[in-house]
């Protein structure tokens, strides 16, 4: 899907945030330790998911009342709420895929409805806004350097 140039440093963050959806899954179909996918969703959140939602919510969802956006933030929240679960003692591999699974329906959500929408709504000149902040936040791309890579073959 073409998607409009301003808006791209968001969309790029979505393919590694299915790609963070896959792990999770690999990890479960493996059956890995449920603790080191923890651990790893948490990092996720604290070097990823909680700056990108914050940038899309301050910079991209400019329209505050509009239904389209409204979705989304609450899906933030959810998101949100579904990881702070995980420090209950009884979370367990239902939530870990629930949280593959409601990132994944946001993300495809965001890709083929709330993008597409922006682009049509938004002047160029807002659109342009947008893609000067973002610019500006991703010029230093963020490395990966989680160390468990549970999703390719359990510990021995």
């Amino acid at each position: 899907m073409k998607r409009n140039e301003n808006i791209v440093p968001l969309s790029r963050d979505h393919h590694f945030g299915l790609l963070f959806c896959w792990k999770i899954r690999e990890g479960l179909k493996r059956n890995v330790d449920p603790e080191r996918i923890k651990r790893f969703i948490a990092y996720y959140w604290d070097h990823h998911f909680s700056r990108h939602f914050h940038e899309e919510e301050t910079i991209l969802f400019i329209l505050k009342d509009d239904p389209y956006c409204r979705r989304a933030r609450e899906e933030h929240k959810i998101i949100g709420q579904l990881v702070e679960d995980l420090a209950q003692p009884d979370s367990n591999t239902t939530l870990l895929q629930s949280i593959a699974d409601m990132v994944d329906q946001h993300i495809r959500y965001e890709e083929r409805e709330l993008f597409p929408y922006l682009e049509q709504t938004l002047t160029e000149n807002q659109l342009a806004a947008i893609g000067k902040e973002l610019e500006e936040l991703h010029a230093e791309k963020p490395a990966d350097e989680y160390a468990d890579e549970f999703w390719l073959k359990a510990k021995s």
